[in-house]
């Protein structure tokens, strides 16, 4: 004959196991979206790296346009600053459209284009822009997993007791559609 006690005590348990089991399963989605930020902090931190060697190249061929080198020098500088996820977003655009810039002096100076230095930089960057572009993207979907993951029930119930908030997702710049000017009439 079963004991009356077993059935509460079952149930106490069962509790329990499903509680550690959500809680593992929400550590190991957080850490994935953190694992996730690393790797667009770190396409960022490539393509920061890259950049100060393709100004320099640059700047050997055409020094008069100073104020577009100085530009990307000051949105580089933005971008290893940020501290969230907003900051980077905007200082990522902002670094885009001077490199925006910076690429279309290229167009007015045939003579850096052929430069086997400039060219081995120019796809190194365009290489990372892709790279940046994937882990984004693997980032936003992390924190989609995420976020719906402790929207979710039973998770929503216990996921803010453990501290365990909706995370932000990687978005653009509001101009994000607005190309940068290029001028070279100053």
């Amino acid at each position: 004959m079963m004991k009356k006690w077993y059935i509460p005590v079952g149930i106490i348990v069962l509790l329990g196991v499903m509680l550690i089991s959500g809680y593992n399963n929400l550590v190991k989605t957080s850490e994935s979206v953190t694992s996730s930020w690393s790797q667009v902090q770190n396409q960022l931190q490539r393509r920061s790296d890259l950049i100060p060697n393709l100004v320099n190249t640059v700047k050997g061929y055409a020094s008069q346009e100073k104020a577009v080198f100085t530009e990307v020098s000051e949105a580089r500088a933005k971008l290893a600053g940020a501290a969230t996820v907003a900051a980077a977003g905007q200082a990522d655009q902002a670094l885009t459209g001077s490199l925006g810039k910076l690429l279309a002096i290229v167009e007015s100076y045939p003579q850096l284009k052929s430069d086997a230095n400039f060219r081995a930089l120019q796809d190194e960057l365009a290489g990372t822009e892709n790279r940046i572009a994937t882990a984004r993207m693997d980032y936003n979907n992390s924190v989609q997993t995420f976020n719906t993951k402790i929207k979710t029930f039973p998770t929503s119930l216990y996921a803010g007791m453990f501290g365990y908030g909706p995370r932000d997702y990687f978005k653009p710049d509001a101009n994000v559609g607005t190309a940068p000017a290029v001028d070279f009439s100053k």
